[in-house]
């Protein structure tokens, strides 16, 4: 009896790690489908979904077909691609609204909008890259504009090197031989020498500016969000064309954006960095 018993218990464990390793990869691999879908905007066919994950076609449907029974995805028959369903922006949109760095930095983004006339986004560094999390839409007909959600490259956006600029160097040096110097637009800073020196004026300044490194005719000015700690959580910024960001407006509108940074940090309990 003694025999049977130990005998069997290893094989019962075996088993029940084997469906629990089970359930977790289909969970992993159904994760990798939705932020497959999440950055293509028009929508992928199966055959992109299963090559963008690396899964065979019929796992891949099997997959979204069970995302899709819980609205996680939906299918476009007309035009036979899949998208991000209604049920995955809840779930993220919950996320949103239960950051208190967010609740807290939209009245203060919003007077900014209202004070410079542009549009003022919300941005975080999320391995080695900037995420939106919220923006403010200024009223011109022309404007700058950046999905929540939307992730760019830190070294030619004002929210990225500004973070940077805050930044250890050897948290700068990994971040920079992860993700390069990639030369976007005939303005990015695209060698080292040029970089430092720009993280370098961002640290005497106190802002960063994008001046069309991203989008050619695009300018940028942020500051950094800083807590307790005097550490970097946060970016905000006010973002519009170069033809009414010029350079006789960039210092009025470092000190509104610098002011606002202030004031979110204050809110959140950081440190209120001293105004351009």
């Amino acid at each position: 009896m003694a025999s049977t018993v130990t005998n069997t218990k290893p094989r019962a464990r075996t088993k029940a790690r084997a469906d629990t390793g089970g359930q977790v990869q289909s969970l992993a691999r159904a994760i990798s489908i939705l932020k497959a879908l999440s950055r293509a905007d028009d929508g992928m066919t199966l055959t992109d979904v299963a090559l963008t994950v690396g899964l065979p076609p019929s796992t891949t449907h099997r997959l979204l077909t069970t995302l899709q029974n819980d609205r996680m995805v939906r299918f476009d028959h007309g035009s036979t691609l899949w998208h991000v369903g209604v049920e995955a922006f809840v779930i993220g949109n919950a996320f949103v609204r239960s950051r208190d760095l967010v609740v807290m930095a939209r009245p203060i983004m919003r007077r900014l909008m209202e004070e410079s006339g542009e549009t003022v986004k919300l941005a975080v560094e999320d391995n080695g890259e900037v995420i939106y999390l919220a923006q403010v839409e200024c009223r011109e007909t022309m404007r700058a504009y950046r999905a929540p959600g939307t992730r760019v490259p830190m070294h030619c956006s004002g929210v990225g090197k500004v973070l940077l600029a805050r930044q250890g160097e050897d948290k700068v040096n990994r971040i920079l031989q992860r993700h390069g110097l990639a030369q976007v637009t005939g303005k990015t800073l695209a060698t080292p020498a040029q970089f430092r020196q720009a993280l370098s004026d961002i640290q005497r300044q106190g802002y960063a500016i994008d001046d069309e490194e991203h989008a050619i005719g695009l300018r940028c000015i942020a500051a950094a969000v800083c807590d307790e700690h005097d550490e970097p959580i946060a970016a905000i910024s006010i973002s519009g064309p170069s033809a009414r960001i010029s350079d006789e407006k960039i210092s009025s509108l470092a000190g509104m954006v610098t002011k606002a940074a202030a004031g979110i940090a204050g809110e959140l309990g950081g440190v209120r960095p001293v105004a351009a």
